[in-house]
C-alpha cells in the first residue's frame, strides 16, 4: 500500500520513513523512529540517547549535503538541536531516533537495470561507498548460494570472515540479502532504485540505519 499511495499522490521518491516501514513489512530491521513536526511531539521516553536528527522529506534525498543529519545529540541539547534545524528547514517533517552501535557498515541496493532487469547489490558501506567501489551485483531474485557468493566476491570480504577478530553476523547478512531479493520482486514493476546505506552488521544482527527508494 505504500508504493501505491505514493504513486497515486504522483511522487517517484519515497521519504525515509516511508521506506523503513516497507522495510519492515518484509521482516528487514531498521531503526525506531518518531517522524515530529514540533519538539513537543518527540516521545522522550522511548528514545535511548544519544540520538541522531534528520530531516525526512522524498524531496532531499541526500541529506548530509544540506546539512540535515546531525548525530549524536544528548538529552539536554534535543531542544537546542530540533531549533537549529526547524530553522533550516521550516516545513519539513524531522525524524529522530537512537544511535546504533556497529562495527562493520555495508550497502545493500536494488537497480533497475535496462539491460539485465533488477539487480541486487552488495558492498562496503557508509559515507566511502562512491570512493571504494566495493560492490558485487546478482539479477533477482537471489538463493542463499548467490548470497553467499556475494558475500566473499568484495574485496572487504575478510572484514566478514573475523578478520582481527571482528564478530559480525554473517547469517543474519545473508537473511537480509534474500529479504530485498523478495522485496524487489514483490514490487519489480515499480521500483526504480533502492539504497539501503548504511546497514549495521553487528556480531549479532544487522540494521538498516538510512534508506532512500525510487520508483518509475
Amino acid at each position: 500500500m505504500i508504493v501505491e499511495s505514493v504513486l497515486g499522490e504522483g511522487r517517484k521518491a519515497l521519504a525515509e520513513n516511508e521506506v523503513k516501514m516497507l522495510l519492515r513489512e518484509s521482516g528487514i530491521p531498521t531503526t525506531d523512529f518518531q517522524v515530529v513536526n514540533s519538539f513537543a511531539d518527540i516521545e522522550q521516553k522511548k528514545l535511548k540517547f544519544p540520538v541522531v536528527m534528520k530531516v525526512c522529506s522524498p524531496t532531499i534525498l541526500h541529506k548530509t549535503d544540506v546539512g540535515g543529519v546531525v548525530l549524536d545529540i544528548q538529552r539536554d541539547q534535543l531542544e537546542g538541536e530540533f531549533s537549529k534545524m526547524r530553522k533550516k528547514f521550516e516545513k519539513e517533517p524531522i525524524l529522530v531516533e537512537s544511535m546504533q552501535d556497529h562495527r562493520v557498515e555495508v550497502i545493500v541496493g536494488l537497480i533497475n537495470d535496462p539491460t539485465f532487469g533488477l539487480t541486487i547489490m552488495f558492498g562496503l558501506g557508509g559515507i566511502y561507498t562512491e570512493v571504494y567501489k566495493d560492490v558485487t551485483f546478482r539479477v533477482v531474485p537471489i538463493r542463499k548460494q548467490d548470497a553467499e557468493e556475494m558475500l566473499s566476491e568484495i574485496k572487504a570480504a575478510p572484514i566478514l570472515e573475523g578478520f582481527r577478530k571482528i564478530r559480525v553476523d554473517r547469517e543474519a547478512l545473508l537473511n537480509l540479502l534474500l529479504k530485498v531479493s523478495s522485496l524487489g520482486m514483490k514490487h519489480m514493476d515499480h521500483l526504480d532504485q533502492m539504497d539501503l546505506n548504511p546497514v549495521f552488521v553487528k556480531a549479532k544482527g544487522v540494521i538498516v540505519v538510512d534508506a532512500k527508494m525510487l520508483l518509475k
